[in-house]
């Protein structure tokens, strides 16, 4: 069932409005969206011979640190290629671990050059940093305890939804289903620690990880596995970058020639969603949605 609703959630055709999300700098001036520090260049990146990279720490399977304290997931396994591609080794990437909240503040202060944070495009983060092309689709999911299964929005009134700041989730609810009380963390682990504790009566953050949380945590089920739009993940750098961006724009084209996000998914998602996601649902290759 997971798969069915999955699947026709993210078969739905994009729209032209979200295809522009994917979109190249709009300011090619050097605008910097209000920056604080002056983003490094390519030519810099390349001279300094590390790229630093963004990413989550605590969201099993995008971004996380494993067991024996290594960086894993698909966007680290992404970042990996562009330090390679690059600057000739995947060791050359200088990862920094992020918050949601903290993402565009850390591009505008410069303290990385690129986010691969399951970064989600939208219209307000586009005003802040440039979006390169998108790498993978996802919308929104709910996860509550089987106990008291959440699965329709208005089982939510005054109920506790819990969120992590600075996501697409907090914003959804907040201007759309101000009934709903929110209760709001800065880490991922945070929030699933709460929702464990029984501190909150769901989870809301992107549908793709509260499925994989939900196969390895029983007793809990996501009930409501599609609300808000259908949105893309892509990496972002300092509004401005422009040859930066452009470089990322190429080498995504490129990678699609070679199906490697879906290389990607076999060998950080599959493992861990088995058969409940099909690839082709979740999977952009070439930047084309």
């Amino acid at each position: 069932m997971k798969k069915k609703l999955l699947g026709a959630l993210l078969g739905i055709t994009m729209a032209a409005g979200l295809l522009a999300g994917c979109g190249q700098a709009k300011d090619n001036g050097g605008n910097t969206g209000g920056a604080s520090a002056k983003a490094r260049t390519l030519s810099e990146i390349k001279e300094a011979g590390t790229i630093k990279i963004g990413v989550f720490s605590d969201k099993n399977p995008f971004g996380y640190v494993d067991s024996n304290g290594k960086i894993q997931g698909y966007d680290v396994y992404l970042a990996k290629r562009l330090a390679k591609d690059l600057l000739g080794s995947e060791d050359k990437v200088e990862f920094v671990y992020v918050e949601a909240a903290s993402r565009v503040e850390y591009l505008k202060s410069a303290k990385v050059d690129v986010i691969l944070a399951n970064f989600t495009v939208t219209d307000e983060r586009k005003e802040q940093v440039d979006f390169a092309l998108p790498y993978m689709k996802v919308a929104l999911g709910v996860v509550s305890p089987d106990a008291a299964l959440i699965n329709d929005v208005a089982q939510l009134k005054d109920k506790t939804l819990i969120v992590v700041k600075g996501t697409t989730a907090e914003t959804y609810f907040s201007e759309n289903h101000p009934e709903v009380k929110l209760l709001k963390f800065d880490e991922y682990q945070e929030a699933y620690d709460a929702l464990l504790d029984g501190r909150g009566d769901a989870f809301s953050t992107d549908n793709t990880e509260v499925l994989a949380w939900a196969i390895q945590n029983k007793g809990f089920t996501v009930g409501i596995e599609s609300i808000g739009n259908l949105d893309t993940i892509a990496p972002a750098v300092q509004k401005g970058n422009k040859d930066l961006l452009d470089w990322i724009n190429s080498e995504i084209e490129t990678l699609g020639k070679e199906q490697f996000f879906h290389k990607d998914f076999e060998e950080t998602l599959k493992p861990v969603y088995g058969d409940e996601i099909d690839p082709e649902n979740l999977v952009v290759e070439g930047g084309q949605v």
